[in-house]
């Protein structure tokens, strides 16, 4: 039985990070015979500079066919001028709603090799291990109406409806209580109900559910709380659960608490484990074709894409396994290098992760 995967390599560091995960997955594939057949296609900038649109129909026809999709990274400066409705991000949003790729998951795990890399204290986020779940298709970034329209003062307002549906809220609360059920049994849920009345909606349907999770305990944070103690004790969180635009915000800075977003990878699911596997680090225009860039973000993303889509824990495991075999040979790229420590290219650290799979 064979799974077909699409590679979308989108734009700036993308195209370097992805070749890196490909090299990985061509491996994988191999030693635990998988049957896996690839395809690739545009999406995001490139898309555009090619075809004029950020997600082209044949790159919406080739997602829907396939069982998994890597993804790595949109946009960039050079399209800054381009229409909102046509920017590259859109592709990404255009997938994210065309898949219903609803459950966002973003592990925030801090490998004990880079413990001096994050920017707080050892001792702050030593064995820090959180997974955030981000509702992704509705909320703010969705809802309708919104725009900018002139008042009758003649000023311009910008206006952005933020809305979630009981079954919205419903689904995400069930991915989440089932993960802190596979995990340590502790859900908190973010919101900020003391201001936003859908947020008070958000609360209501995730204490509905608690009972059906006996095993799980669930606490409730403001997001402006939840923020301020991811930075003053983080360990505290297990499973966290929030909504569209606050978990776009809190899984960023979760992520720079393990040193560097470069190593944290995300995967966008819909109801039936079907998804979208990417960094979290964006496009990073800046080193873009520089060979500096850290694949293994992307690389961890096909260890998810194998467990949550792919049903291949071994694999996935493999994976992993070679990443800490990798930092344990003191490898670094430039964002986690450190002293003492051999700073290596794109390149080179998805050769070292392959190398490391091989003696699996």
């Amino acid at each position: 039985m064979t799974s077909k995967v699409l590679l979308l390599q989108g734009d700036g560091i993308g195209p370097e990070i992805v070749t890196e995960a490909e090299k990985v997955l061509n491996v994988v594939n191999r030693a635990f015979s998988l049957g896996l057949e690839f395809e690739s296609a545009l999406v995001g900038g490139a898309a555009i500079d090619a075809e004029g649109t950020p997600l082209p129909e044949n790159t919406m026809a080739l997602a829907r066919e396939a069982d998994a999709i890597l993804l790595g990274a949109v946009g960039g400066p050079k399209w800054d001028s381009v229409e909102t409705a046509k920017r590259p991000e859109k592709g990404l949003l255009g997938l994210r709603s065309g898949l219903s790729l609803f459950a966002n998951l973003r592990p925030a795990i801090l490998y004990p090799q880079l413990a001096s890399a994050s920017s707080l204290k050892p001792e702050v986020v030593s064995g820090l291990d959180i997974l955030i779940v981000r509702e992704l298709t509705g909320g703010i970034y969705f809802g309708q109406p919104r725009g900018v329209r002139t008042r009758e003062d003649g000023q311009r307002e910008g206006f952005n409806t933020y809305v979630y549906s009981e079954s919205e809220i419903e689904r995400i609360g069930r991915v989440a209580f089932e993960a802190a059920r596979q995990r340590n049994g502790r859900l908190c849920s973010v919101d900020k109900a003391n201001v936003l009345e859908v947020t008070v909606l958000w609360r209501e349907v995730m204490d509905r559910l608690a009972p059906e999770y006996p095993d799980v305990e669930l606490s409730h944070m403001y997001v402006d709380n939840a923020a301020m103690q991811l930075v003053r004790a983080p360990k505290q969180f297990d499973v966290i659960v929030t909504g569209n635009m606050f978990g776009d915000i809190l899984s960023d800075e979760a992520a720079m608490l393990t040193g560097s977003i470069g190593m944290l990878p995300s995967a966008s699911l819909d109801q039936a484990r079907k998804g979208m596997y990417e960094p979290c680090h964006g496009s990073a225009p800046d080193i873009a074709g520089q060979g500096i860039a850290n694949p293994l973000a992307t690389i961890l993303s096909v260890a998810m894409m194998l467990r949550y889509s792919l049903h291949a824990e071994e694999a996935a495991c493999a994976i992993e396994a070679a990443v800490s075999a990798v930092l344990d040979q003191g490898l670094r790229t430039r964002d986690i290098n450190s002293e003492g420590m051999r700073e290596v290219s794109t390149r080179e650290m998805g050769e070292a992760v392959v190398a490391a799979l091989s003696q699996h």
